[in-house]
């Protein structure tokens, strides 16, 4: 397995503690280091699949991602790797903590067309702009990925102060549905982390190395939920093409 990796991307794979930041052309191996790194981490370090999670951006790429390594482990159990999308990750934090956050266990996630439908009933209750629902739904998705709750949102623009008046009345009957919607997937496990200290703690502890692959297309919301799950630790891993903008991903 070795003998596949150049010498910069075998140091990458050794380097074990710490923020590591892994910036490269397109095709040139990114992701077989992270996959590459877990199979070390689990194999030659003896660390608990359990305490490993990788994050990509699509549902096919995590399940290559863990096919790979489970092939690379040749009989090393990976029970308990998480390999996974940013908002799967979050459900499954949601799955075990929502309560803590006054939702029952039982949640459903809505998708776009079912916030739409009720974004565009609440503007019609609100005798608003219903014809503006899209642009309204996708103002108060950029409210939820820039981190702003309800009681926080604040219009720069006329479209930007109805989805503020929008977005309190929304997330009140997602919660009374006991439901959330893909961008809660986001929010919703920051905010728990960032102000229950037993849900931190915990998480923190269960996830003690995170590998994220093609970084660069994360947004705010995504940046803040890895840094709330890092801990004192800072065994990141990041890796993305070289010409990208990027977060400040050194610091953890």
């Amino acid at each position: 397995m070795a003998d596949e990796l150049n010498a910069p991307q075998l140091e990458a794979v050794h380097h074990v503690h710490g923020p590591l930041l892994v910036l490269a052309g397109a095709g040139s191996g990114k992701t077989r280091v992270i996959t590459r790194k877990i199979v070390h981490l689990i194999r030659d370090q003896q660390v608990a699949p359990k305490h490993i999670c990788a994050v990509t951006f699509t549902n096919k790429a995590a399940r290559e991602m863990k096919s790979r390594v489970s092939q690379s482990l040749q009989g090393h159990n990976s029970r308990g790797l998480m390999v996974s999308t940013f908002h799967r990750l979050g459900l499954d934090i949601l799955r075990k903590d929502i309560e803590r956050l006054g939702y029952r266990n039982n949640f459903s996630v809505i998708d776009p067309g079912d916030s739409l439908s009720m974004v565009r009933n609440l503007l019609r209750d609100a005798n608003g702009p219903s014809d503006l629902a899209e642009a309204i739904q996708a103002r108060i998705s950029r409210f939820k990925n820039d981190g702003f709750l309800p009681q926080e949102a604040q219009g720069e623009d006329r479209l930007g102060e109805e989805a503020a008046v929008i977005y309190k009345p929304y997330q009140r009957a997602l919660s009374a549905c006991n439901a959330v919607d893909l961008d809660d997937l986001i929010l919703l496990p920051t905010r728990l982390l960032q102000e229950n200290e037993e849900a931190r703690t915990a998480w923190q502890d269960r996830i003690r190395y995170l590998l994220v692959d093609e970084y660069q297309d994360s947004n705010g919301a995504q940046y803040r939920l890895i840094r709330n799950l890092l801990g004192v630790r800072h065994n990141l891993t990041a890796v993305g093409d070289d010409d990208q903008s990027i977060y400040s991903w050194r610091g953890g």
